[in-house]
C-alpha cells in the first residue's frame, strides 16, 4: 500500500508488517476529523489485506499524538459533536483483528493516549508521557479512556490520571502496566518493528484467535473465557500450520508457516 495522504502514511513491508504513521507534525499529530477518517479507512483496508500479519502505529515529528484537535471542536454544541460520529472511527481500530503495536515517543495525550490503548502492545521511549488531560479543558475522555484505562491499570491509578488530567512518565506507565516495554529515546519504532516481525512469522490463524479470545474473555466471566479458549485451541488442530508447527518441532527444524 502506498502513502495514504500527506497526513497519514502507510507502508507494508515484505515481512507482512504494516507501518502506519500519523503525519501532522506541525499540529503534534492532533486527531482532527479528516485524520480520524483516514485512520478508519486505512485499518479497514489493512484488515482485508491478506498480506498484512501485524500493524505498527507511530507518529512522525515531535510526538505520538497530543490529543484531539481542539481548534476543530471548541465552538461546537452537543448535536454537532454527535454528528461527527467519532465513535465509529474508533470502532474500526478496536475491532481490528490483527495484532497492533503502538510505538510511542513524546506525548501520548488525550485521544493520543486512547489511540495507544487500542493497541495490543505498547512500546514507549524513556521520555514519553501518557495522560488524559480532558478535564483541564472542561470535558472528559470520549474515546474509551474511562473504560480502557481502568482495565489497564486499575481504579485508583486511573482515577488519579482522569480526575487530575496530569500526565505520567513512561517509567511510571511501565510500572503500572500501561506500557509493555521501554526503550531509549529514538528506539521505540525500531523495537516495535522487531516485535511485529516476530509476530508476523508466527502462524496467522493462531495469532488472530489468540487476540480474539484474550480480548473477548477479558470482558466475560472466567468460565466463559476458558470455554472460548478451549474451543479456539481445538479449532487450531484443523489448520495446516498446526501440523507444520508440531512436525517441525519434532523434526528439530524451523517451521514454514503458510497462514492456513
Amino acid at each position: 500500500m502506498p502513502d495514504v495522504t500527506d497526513n497519514l502514511l502507510c507502508h507494508i513491508g515484505d515481512s507482512g508488517v504494516a507501518l502506519v504513521q500519523l503525519n501532522r507534525p506541525d499540529a503534534r499529530n492532533a486527531l482532527n476529523l479528516p485524520l480520524r477518517r483516514l485512520l478508519s479507512e486505512t485499518f479497514t483496508t489493512l484488515r482485508a489485506d491478506d498480506r498484512v500479519r501485524c500493524v505498527v502505529i507511530a507518529g512522525k515529528g515531535p510526538c505520538f499524538a497530543a490529543g484531539a484537535d481542539l481548534r476543530e471542536m471548541a465552538g461546537l454544541g452537543p448535536s454537532s459533536v454527535w454528528a461527527m460520529d467519532v465513535l465509529s472511527y474508533w470502532h474500526t481500530i478496536s475491532d481490528f483483528p490483527k495484532p497492533l503495536i503502538a510505538a510511542v515517543h513524546g506525548a501520548a495525550l488525550g485521544g493520543g493516549c486512547e489511540l495507544a490503548m487500542h493497541a495490543d502492545i505498547i512500546v514507549a521511549e524513556d521520555s514519553a508521557r501518557f495522560g488524559q488531560p480532558e478535564v483541564a479543558v472542561g470535558i472528559m475522555p470520549g474515546g474509551g479512556a474511562t473504560q480502557r484505562l481502568m482495565r489497564a491499570i486499575g481504579k485508583f491509578r486511573a482515577m488519579q490520571m482522569l480526575l487530575t488530567g496530569e500526565a505520567i512518565s513512561a517509567q511510571r506507565a511501565y510500572e503500572v502496566g500501561l506500557a509493555s516495554e521501554l526503550t531509549p529515546d529514538g528506539k521505540a519504532l525500531e523495537r516495535a518493528m522487531q516485535i511485529a516481525d516476530t509476530i508476523a512469522r508466527r502462524p496467522a490463524i493462531a495469532v488472530r484467535l489468540t487476540k480474539e479470545v484474550a480480548l473477548a474473555g477479558a470482558d466475560a466471566p472466567l468460565a466463559t473465557g476458558l470455554m472460548l479458549e478451549r474451543r479456539a485451541f481445538e479449532t487450531l488442530f484443523d489448520t495446516q500450520d498446526q501440523k507444520e508447527g508440531m512436525r517441525a518441532f519434532l523434526e528439530r527444524r524451523a517451521a514454514n508457516f503458510k497462514g492456513a
